[in-house]
């Protein structure tokens, strides 16, 4: 690929980016070189250092569950270029941003973010916390975000509560046990074998491994059940919920290929004529949740934990491995060096 030719201020007139030729898998993901974005007037251009990878990514390049291409485009995504999650410098604002300015080093959300530069609105951009790299950065605000918002607005959990996370090990899993810990409760973390010890240093109490023991045994009950992993019944989720507790429906992985969203809708129909609350988790991008997260992540309360990060020529391999469910925590796509 040949060196952009760049402009006045310095900044080329072309970028490198990940764009996707239709929907499918990996295969599907090219590097190609487009022009650059340019910054509404509430909006923020981002020299991007590194992106994160996350099934919303995955959903994003496959198209599924079907009824998500009302929006993204039938037949063809109406944004071809991948990525949401970013932690780059700021080299552009727009002339209603007043929160953010050229030079701040920012994390957040800004579509496109597989790119040398992305664009993403002021309220979704925040400053990043000052020790994260930027690829830790990276690793943070979707699945951070949506950790957060279930554990705080969706359930509710105090200190003292015990809480479930099915799905500890992955991005938003390996958040939200730490956040259920830093809000003061006792956590359990449902992962495979070979990921014990890493449920266990995010601050677990207890692990399950879900190759051989049943957390619906009715052994024990939860107050909270953050169901982000797996495909389980409503049945088996009720039986390990105390009488009046919750259950988060966060993610619809194995749920099929129309909606994804059959067993969850079932739930919050469910949940007005029972004391157990069922609750469908529709999370949201937001620059205020960012804010906290950076405060938690300041004192010391949550880690990001970063599998490994790609460079952007092998982000269709980072896919494939998040697909395999080989990941830890998160993975990563550095973009440009931090200096």
């Amino acid at each position: 690929m040949s060196t952009p030719a760049a402009t006045p201020a310095g900044r080329p007139h072309t970028m490198r980016a990940v764009v996707q030729l239709g929907y499918g898998g990996p295969e599907v993901l090219r590097v190609e070189e487009l022009p650059l974005p340019s910054a509404g007037a509430h909006d923020v251009l981002v020299r991007v250092h590194a992106a994160g990878v996350d099934r919303g990514t995955d959903h994003l390049m496959t198209g599924k569950p079907y009824v998500a291409r009302l929006a993204l485009g039938l037949r063809l995504p109406r944004r071809p270029v991948c990525g949401r999650d970013v932690a780059g410098t700021v080299v552009e604002v727009g002339a209603g941003v007043t929160s953010l300015q050229a030079g701040d080093d920012v994390y957040g959300v800004a579509p496109g973010s597989f790119a040398d530069y992305a664009v993403g609105p002021e309220t979704k951009l925040v400053r990043k916390p000052a020790d994260l790299s930027f690829a830790e950065a990276a690793a943070v605000p979707i699945s951070g975000g949506t950790a957060l918002q279930a554990v705080v607005d969706a359930g509710r959990v105090r200190e003292g509560q015990s809480v479930l996370v099915l799905g500890a090990s992955g991005g938003v899993g390996s958040f939200a046990v730490q956040l259920a810990k830093a809000f003061g409760a006792e956590a359990t973390g449902v992962c495979g074998t070979a990921k014990h010890d890493f449920v266990r240093s995010l601050g677990a109490d207890h692990v399950l491994d879900h190759t051989r023991d049943d957390f619906a045994d009715g052994t024990r009950q939860w107050d909270v059940i953050l169901d982000i992993g797996g495909n389980p019944s409503l049945k088996r989720l009720r039986r390990a919920l105390q009488p009046r507790g919750t259950v988060v429906f966060v993610g619809g992985e194995g749920a099929g290929n129309v909606t994804g969203l059959g067993r969850q809708l079932r739930g919050a129909l469910l949940s007005p004529l029972s004391r157990q609350r069922m609750v469908l988790l529709v999370s949201k991008e937001r620059g205020r949740d960012y804010e906290r997260l950076r405060e938690l992540i300041e004192e010391g309360s949550v880690v990001p934990r970063v599998d490994r990060s790609y460079p952007l020529e092998e982000a269709a391999e980072a896919l494939r491995r998040l697909r395999a469910g080989e990941v830890r925590g998160k993975l990563t796509v550095t973009v440009a060096p931090a200096g």
